[in-house]
């Protein structure tokens, strides 16, 4: 069993740093939405980088994986190995990102071709769970993250609990909707 030792700054969590994940986390979900709904691509053949949504789907299950990895690790309180899957995550779920903006912004939104039941429940991942869950994902990872790294552990522990699995939810069925379009291509 490893510890991980952090000194505490003996203060509340500030207002200001939670107040700004918000305001940032807010201002990228604004922005992902522009991209996905009114921005217009950039390669409208589909030509340029078109593995992007492969990798993002690839870059998802690492994340999976390394989420499952991290609570196992915290379970068995192995706080050093912990520590660095949930780095892991975080490291996979940026580059998801950062594949995700430049899919988008070169290729606009993927169109669900499925028709009847098969496209109520791909519909229904992706708006309901999926959308909503990523957007409440974001400030929550990060103000999640933030505790950690300032040596809040009580309340890291009290918001991972909800935190873990909105963003292993958001993992999992991004990877689902990614192969239910790519089943339908």
């Amino acid at each position: 069993m490893s510890t991980l030792s952090t000194p505490t700054l003996g203060i509340r969590t500030p207002f200001s740093a939670v107040a700004g994940i918000i305001t940032i986390s807010g201002a990228a979900s604004a922005f992902l939405v522009w991209l996905v709904y009114y921005h217009h691509p950039t390669d409208v053949s589909g030509t340029h980088l078109r593995f992007l949504p492969a990798l993002n789907a690839v870059f998802n299950t690492l994340c999976t994986i390394a989420l499952i990895i991290g609570l196992r690790y915290i379970r068995r309180r192995e706080i050093v190995q912990h520590r660095n899957s949930m780095f892991a995550a975080f490291f996979f779920s940026s580059l998801f990102l950062a594949s995700y903006i430049t899919n988008h912004a070169l290729h606009g939104d993927a169109h669900f071709p499925g028709h009847g039941a098969v496209r109520f429940f791909y519909l229904w991942i992706l708006l309901t769970p999926h959308i909503l869950a990523s957007v409440l994902a974001l400030p929550m990872i990060l103000i999640t993250f933030f505790l950690s790294l300032t040596g809040r552990f009580e309340l890291h522990r009290r918001l991972a609990r909800y935190t873990f699995p909105i963003w292993l939810y958001v993992s999992v069925s991004g990877v689902l909707v990614y192969a239910m379009l790519a089943a339908y291509r």
